[in-house]
């Protein structure tokens, strides 16, 4: 009986050895070839997620899969081999495209590259082609392969924060290795948009992990690679309806930490251009959801220094809103106030020109919610001495709709208005913004002659009690020094001043 076990002991011990050395083996390949979704073995250095995605990486990447794709050589080019052998050619193309250079020989290194090179060039023709056939072997390759190549952690920035959308001295930077990683982006976004793709085979693959990693790619300060994201993700969301929603908050996630966290994210623009055809394919009525996006991302989206880096795309975003949904103007216009600049012109300047936008679709009963408010800040805006901002105001008054608005609401915006006008004309120093005032005078005479008569009598009355009020304390203030440095023997001759008159006039 113990040699019956003695026998045993060694056999199964060899079993799960060699089990776990093939785990092992297989674990350390899969880092740098089978793992679809972690691009290189970062070690310590990657993130927990990622960390969780590589023990699954298996899974998604099997090697098995790849078995059949061993049977061809991938030098050979696709019209020398039958139609039944291109699918495992395009595999081993695929996989061949997988190996990661050797830094430690530059003139190996450029070969590899080269043939590289070349590779991407023959997969992409041959996808342009429509002969490419993806069953599950081949949508795994590829999406292996586009993972090894894109996926990738970028170095820290170290731009300054204020300097993001507010110079353009900065010249963007581009990636020396784009030649190669432009031909990975054509290959995916002709996979994606490929017509004859089972999406319910290619969601197994093209998952939630393998869109995070994407959307992280819109750090690149690459132009370039930014722009092929946003046409690539826009094709991932109009192809897997079942990814809707997780994009959807994904980039719901990257604005809210870009607003109320770091202030620090170059891919914003890109990203709104995307949710900028997305919000005009709502359906109506429009979701809770949606309503919340506008509310507590893009509208906070207006808070930031860099805001004229995406301003853009951010007011067409929500124009789209709020032309899906013109109950949604009074909010947008709310939260404009709300974040208002104080100091900064040029921010100053790009509001005024959303707020036009909003206002061309904003109905009488929204905007009389918020007209008072509005034009106090208008008002502001048109005392301002920065020129540009002050001109900017002046020429709402040529927006046919605008001027709609403060016709039929004349009785509560006039009083609001012209003592902004007449201070221009007494105080300000550019002769543009001077003429301007004279034109929006005159447009409001013309409008409602007795109102504007009526705000201008008004206005006299107040300036008039404010000058006897400041004429009363230049008076009061005389009589106190006086009564200060007055001296004991000349008290007959200076009347002395009770502290309780000084204090009622005062």
């Amino acid at each position: 009986m113990l040699k019956q076990f003695l026998r045993k002991l060694p056999r199964k011990s060899q079993r799960s050895d060699s089990l776990d050395s093939a785990g092992t083996d297989s674990g350390e390949r899969t880092s740098n070839s089978d793992d679809g979704v972690q691009c290189t073995n970062f070690g310590n250095k990657i993130s927990s997620r990622l960390r969780v995605v590589k023990r699954v990486s298996s899974a998604v990447f099997p090697a098995s899969i790849m078995a059949g794709s061993e049977a061809v050589e991938p030098n050979l080019a696709f019209n020398d081999v039958s139609n039944p052998q291109r699918p495992n050619l395009f595999i081993s193309k695929l996989n061949l495209c997988c190996e990661v250079s050797n830094s430690s020989d530059p003139d190996k290194t450029t070969a590899e590259q080269d043939l590289k090179r070349q590779t991407l060039v023959e997969l992409v023709d041959f996808v342009s082609s429509g002969s490419a056939k993806f069953n599950e072997s081949a949508i795994a390759a590829l999406c292996k392969m586009c993972a090894i190549n894109l996926f990738r952690v970028f170095p820290p920035k170290y731009r300054s924060n204020t300097a993001v959308g507010e110079v353009d001295d900065e010249e963007p930077m581009f990636d020396p290795c784009w030649s190669n990683l432009q031909l990975v982006y054509d290959l995916l976004l002709r996979f994606i948009g490929y017509s004859s793709l089972d999406v319910k085979v290619a969601k197994k693959y093209v998952d939630h992990s393998f869109i995070l990693r994407l959307l992280d790619l819109f750090e690149s300060e690459d132009p370039r690679e930014r722009d092929c994201l946003k046409t690539i993700l826009h094709g991932i969301y109009g192809k897997f309806t079942v990814h809707r929603p997780f994009v959807r908050k994904a980039v719901s996630n990257i604005i809210y930490t870009f607003v109320y966290e770091t202030e620090r994210h170059i891919g914003i623009a890109e990203l709104l251009e995307i949710f900028g055809s997305i919000i005009s394919g709502f359906a109506l009525p429009l979701k809770e959801e949606h309503k919340m996006f506008l509310c507590q991302a893009l509208i906070p989206l207006h808070k930031p220094k860099s805001v004229g880096a995406y301003h853009q795309q951010l007011t067409y975003c929500v124009v789209q809103f709020v032309d899906k949904d013109p109950k949604l103007a009074n909010s947008v216009i709310t939260g404009l106030l709300k974040y208002w600049p104080v100091t900064n012109s040029q921010k100053e300047l790009m509001f005024i020109s959303e707020l036009e936008e909003i206002l061309e679709m904003t109905s009488m009963a929204d905007f009389q919610k918020i007209m008072v408010p509005l034009f106090r800040r208008i008002a502001c805006c048109l005392n301002s001495f920065h020129y540009q901002v002050a001109e900017r105001a002046h020429m709402l008054w040529n927006n046919e709709h605008i001027l709609n608005l403060i016709r039929h609401h004349r009785q509560v915006i006039f009083p609001l208005i012209f003592p902004a006008l007449e201070r221009n004309s007494q105080n300000h120093w550019n002769q543009t913004v001077l003429n301007l005032t004279k034109n929006t005078r005159k447009m409001l005479f013309e409008m409602d002659e007795e109102l504007t008569l009526a705000c201008e009598r008004k206005l006299e009355e107040e300036n008039s009690r404010l000058n006897e009020a400041a004429e009363k304390r230049k008076l009061t203030w005389e009589r106190l020094e006086i009564a200060a440095g007055v001296k004991p023997a000349a008290a007959n001759i200076i009347p002395p001043v009770k502290p309780t008159a000084c204090h009622v006039a005062c």
